[in-house]
């Protein structure tokens, strides 16, 4: 688990202690927080790829370092940990954008699974926003599909001069590059003087 740092929270000595040692074994790269306030301060620090947090602490409550997290880094993952599991506080957190929900006490193997549940998402997300930068254009009549006001993949395929006219209020105006000029001019040249010969 290379350069894959985890942010651990806990008011409890005993989750941290427990929960840390199996993550670090695991080869994570891991800082651990003791309270709430103190994890505000690392997240204003640096950039995690993971947090999990105990839900129930004083001062500053799991929530919050959700929502300090993903408003500094919208990928950061995170998981609610928490010994006071219901179906609010479940709700709660997912409504906060946090990307799992696991009851206090946790097996190792299970915690470990959900980490990795979280690698995966975190990966799709990036494959995602990596395509969602690619403009499709057809390899025979050079059409771009305009996905902008249609589910993805199924917009409608225009020119390309309506393309950039609609997407960047331009209009297209025919000219001549550098080198498409001189083999005009080159292509143009050779007939007259082949018609000359003639």
């Amino acid at each position: 688990m290379e350069d894959y740092s985890i942010l651990l929270v806990d008011d409890d000595p005993f989750i941290l202690e427990g929960i840390g040692a199996d993550l670090e074994n695991q080869g994570f790269e891991l800082a651990e927080a003791n309270s709430g306030d103190r994890a505000l301060e690392l997240l204003a620090e640096q950039k995690f790829d993971l947090v999990i947090t105990d839900l129930v602490m004083e001062n500053v409550d799991g929530i919050q370092v959700l929502k300090e997290a993903k408003t500094l880094y919208p990928d950061t993952m995170v998981i609610i940990l928490t010994g006071y599991g219901n179906m609010a506080s479940a709700i709660e957190a997912l409504r906060h954008e946090a990307d799992d929900y696991l009851l206090k006490p946790c097996e190792s193997t299970e915690m470990l699974h959900r980490i990795h549940q979280c690698q995966e998402k975190a990966a799709l997300q990036q494959k995602l926003k990596l395509y969602q930068k690619l403009l499709p254009m057809c390899c025979v009549c050079k059409k771009i599909r305009d996905d902008r006001q249609a589910e993805p993949g199924r917009g409608q395929w225009v020119e390309v001069e309506q393309f950039i006219h609609d997407k960047a209020n331009l209009d297209i105006t025919s000219s001549y590059c550098p080198d498409c000029a001189q083999q005009t001019m080159d292509a143009f040249t050779n007939r007259e003087s082949s018609q000359t010969k003639e």
